[in-house]
């Protein structure tokens, strides 16, 4: 079975799924995943990492301030990852998966790995370029403490301020940015 997703479409599913996850559990946000991962490797190797502590508002405490944030929250997530946002994570990849899998009008192995203009321009560009990118966005998402789902699309959903303020920086950095790495295929390339 092969499914059409055009963007009208794909966007409402997006929509609903993410009020059904705030109706049912709580606003979608992933980047805190990336830090509970660093402290279950990190815990596998230091006993040290995380320790019961029933003073602790969640039973637990990190000799690390951020594991420790919020009464041990995180420290609880690193002793315990099967949570939501756990799961969450899991089903983004089998999500992506499937619907790659059931998408109509396959798009070719080269445009799959990467876009034309990277691959006319090398993949070491491409590479250098979405490592940076990369780093960027989940150090100005730690530092915003959320990521571009919480502060953005969660964020917007919810009518928060701060979630329309997240959008408006985004995208006035984003599209210059993209104007100027993408300036190759605006001059007759693609």
């Amino acid at each position: 079975m092969e499914i059409k997703w055009d963007w009208l479409k794909g966007g409402a599913i997006l929509g609903a799924t993410f009020l059904l996850a705030v109706v049912l559990v709580k606003p979608i946000g992933v980047s805190t995943q990336f830090v509970i991962f660093d402290g279950i490797v990190w815990n596998l190797f230091s006993e040290e990492v995380i320790t019961e502590n029933d003073q602790a508002k969640h039973g637990y405490s990190s000799n690390n301030a951020y594991l420790n944030k919020s009464g041990g929250k995180y420290a609880k997530s690193v002793e315990n990852p099967i949570n939501y946002g756990f799961i969450f994570v899991i089903a983004m990849f089998a999500g992506g998966f499937l619907s790659s899998k059931l998408q109509k009008g396959k798009a070719s192995l080269e445009d799959k790995q990467s876009p034309r203009v990277f691959r006319e321009s090398g993949h070491g560009h491409r590479y250098l370029v979405s490592f940076i990118g990369g780093v960027l966005v989940l150090f100005g998402a730690r530092l915003a403490g959320g990521c571009t789902s919480g502060h953005m699309m969660s964020g917007m959903m919810q009518t928060s301020l701060s979630g329309y303020m997240f959008a408006l920086g985004t995208f006035a950095a984003a599209i210059p940015v993209a104007i100027f790495f993408y300036r190759k295929s605006n001059n007759g390339g693609a």
